[in-house]
């Protein structure tokens, strides 16, 4: 059995360490205050920046992409990161993009991290649908990750990428159990497309929590951006009042430098 300790960064952001690993999920270092263009008439303003910044991160030896196309899961900054990570899991197409030591995956697609003197890390793409159905020409494409290794005491940790409730991730509830879920949450909006939402919101996280039943659940990715139309407040409303205590599971990882780094 092996330890695992993550840091919540910023935004999608986190650094996975795990058995002498140290992955991290989507890089976005930007300072705050600039307006990033989405595409299709959609923008939105980065309001705060990472508790870390590249360089005090460490080493990495691997990235998990949930998108390269969209500011907020990939910004300049992590961009110039990417440059120095052996391995980098992403879509398909923001493979062909990236190039390199870009691995492109489909959902339920497989790679292995492998390196001497630490267990093979299997990285399973999972589904995603970045936004209302029929949305994938605007939004692009996504995927999760689940990660498996020898001796995990409660099952996958998944990182869901960002999502919105649909069939696919009914799908992981039935072929995953997950130990530990990252969910990409906010319910991302835009003036242009009204209440149509393009991540999870608080109700549509506990639904799937109630589906896959994770022994711990961390929120990343509702914080930080001005198209999140939904925080912290609205996510601890809708698990408070979620049956079978799912929301004792929430953890809430502090917003501040971790003190080893």
């Amino acid at each position: 059995m092996h330890d695992v300790r993550v840091t919540h960064i910023g935004g999608p952001t986190a650094l996975i360490e795990v058995a002498g690993w140290r992955i991290l999920t989507d890089p976005t270092f930007d300072p705050p205050g600039r307006r990033y263009a989405f595409g299709w008439g959609t923008s939105s303003r980065k309001v705060a920046g990472p508790v870390l910044r590249p360089e005090q991160v460490g080493p990495v030896d691997a990235v998990l992409l949930s998108h390269e196309h969209h500011a907020d899961n990939l910004d300049e900054s992590g961009r110039e990161l990417l440059s120095g990570v052996p391995v980098i899991v992403t879509t398909r197409a923001g493979a062909r993009r990236l190039g390199g030591r870009a691995r492109g995956l489909r959902p339920w697609d497989e790679t292995v991290l492998a390196a001497p003197g630490r267990p093979s890390i299997t990285v399973t793409a999972t589904p995603c649908r970045h936004g209302p159905p029929l949305s994938l020409p605007i939004a692009g494409p996504v995927v999760g990750f689940a990660l498996r290794w020898d001796g995990q005491e409660h099952g996958v940790l998944w990182v869901t990428g960002d999502t919105v409730m649909f069939r696919g991730l009914r799908e992981v509830a039935r072929r995953l159990t997950v130990g530990t879920v990252l969910l990409h949450l906010g319910a991302v909006r835009f003036p242009l497309t009204g209440r149509l939402h393009y991540s999870l919101t608080g109700h549509e996280a506990v639904e799937l929590c109630r589906l896959v039943r994770p022994h711990t659940i961390i929120p990343v990715h509702y914080e930080g951006w001005s198209h999140f139309s939904q925080g912290r407040a609205a996510v601890e409303q809708a698990f408070a009042a979620a049956p079978d205590g799912l929301g004792d599971r929430l953890r809430w990882l502090p917003r501040q430098p971790p003190s080893t780094h």
